[in-house]
């Protein structure tokens, strides 16, 4: 059975509650942009393509259930008043400006074919055809981004020129990051429908635990072969492990990736990267085109989420029952794990940079870097690419 963190038929939105996993499934109602707003603010939906899908999916169900302006010009400017809205949930996320952007556009459009004292209805449902192909699009993308990673891992690889691979990936980046199949964790679910994967290693990815509440939930629902690692054992599990376990790679995905190739992702990504650098092992994003923002120049202009103290000094979850060898769903706890009144930083994302990255892996091919060590980013939007594709 494929995993769906996003459930949508014409005017019903329904979420997987990402806080409730990976002891529990239960899907929320989106009703409003409004919902969408709280849902990913407090990141019961998260990873940067799903939070585009679902505020964009959102509005499509409330222009359908509000009660809307009957004029194009009125209709239009409730339109961007949501999108407006829905962007401040989450401003570190590329996709989400982006998709915010192309649906402006669509609605532009459609207002200068009916004029502004036009019939409410057309914008409306350009809009909603415009935000379902987002849905659509997203699910192809990662397929393809899962397809041209597993071949370049294979082709450029010791290992993987020579038989299995294992690959390290950080945070969640599958089909509860995305409208399915996922990106990084695509690349993983490739190798793994290839028979080229011999093993997956996925970190804890404190303070949230996306790594050990999502993407192990994942792996082990579609059975393929995993390990759970905190994130301080990755330098130990590459020098140790690294030889015998076949690690040829670790790859992630991106929240945004700047002009240059400098790349946003979840905090640990940098510093994964600089092992990867030490030990010889191949340093992948995997992010649609959708993530890579041309408009920023560098790492240096991206804005840094940060996000409560308490996500770092309290866990929560339900409660563990020793004697039945299992969660007692019915019973959440709240555990302090800090000293009382001590400081905390907690930045929600961490930028690395292009130099410790060996390629960026799009769902038109893999980006390599020139002879001058640069990223040409812009060529993925012309259908070219510098590595296979």
């Amino acid at each position: 059975m494929v995993l769906e963190a996003i459930r949508y038929d014409r005017g019903n939105l329904q979420i997987l509650d990402q806080l409730k996993l990976p002891h529990a499934e239960v899907y929320d109602d989106i009703n409003t942009s409004g919902d969408a707003w709280e849902a990913i603010k407090h990141m019961r939906t998260r990873g940067a393509p799903a939070i585009a899908i679902v505020a964009a999916l959102s509005l499509a169900v409330e222009l359908l259930i509000a009660d809307i302006p009957p004029t194009a010009g009125d209709t239009a400017a409730f339109v961007y008043d949501r999108l407006d809205y829905l962007v401040t949930s989450r401003p570190t996320a590329v996709n989400l400006a982006d998709a915010v952007r192309k649906l402006k556009a669509v609605v532009d459009a459609e207002v200068a074919k009916v004029k502004a004292d036009g019939n409410g209805d057309s914008i409306r449902e350009a809009y909603i055809a415009a935000a379902e192909k987002m849905l659509v699009d997203d699910v192809r993308d990662n397929e393809a981004i899962g397809k041209h990673g597993a071949e370049w891992i294979q082709k450029n690889t010791e290992f993987g020129q020579n038989g299995q691979v294992s690959v390290i990936t950080h945070c969640n980046t599958g089909s509860l990051a995305t409208a399915g199949y996922g990106t990084a964790l695509g690349v993983i679910r490739a190798l793994h429908s290839a028979g080229t994967l011999k093993h997956a290693f996925c970190t804890e990815t404190r303070p949230y635990n996306q790594g050990s509440r999502l993407t192990a939930f994942e792996l082990v629902h579609d059975k393929i072969p995993a390990t759970l690692v905190t994130d301080s054992m990755a330098a130990a599990l590459l020098k140790l492990k690294g030889p015998s376990e076949r690690i040829a790679a670790i790859v992630v995905g991106a929240d945004r990736v700047a002009a240059n190739g400098d790349t946003a992702n979840k905090i640990g990504t940098y510093s994964l990267a600089i092992l990867a650098k030490f030990h010889g092992v191949k340093f992948l994003v995997a992010a649609p085109r959708t993530t890579i923002d041309l408009q920023t120049k560098s790492g240096a202009d991206i804005v840094i989420e940060e996000r409560p103290g308490n996500e770092v000094t309290l866990v929560k979850g339900p409660k563990w029952v020793a004697v039945l060898d299992e969660v007692d769903l019915s019973s959440s706890e709240t555990i302090k794990i800090a000293a009382s009144g001590i400081d905390v930083w907690n930045p929600a994302f961490d930028v690395t940079p292009a130099e410790l990255i060996d390629g960026i892996i799009t769902e038109v091919g893999v980006v390599e870097k020139d002879k001058n060590g640069e990223f040409q980013l812009q060529n993925v939007f012309q259908g070219l690419t510098n590595g296979n594709g």
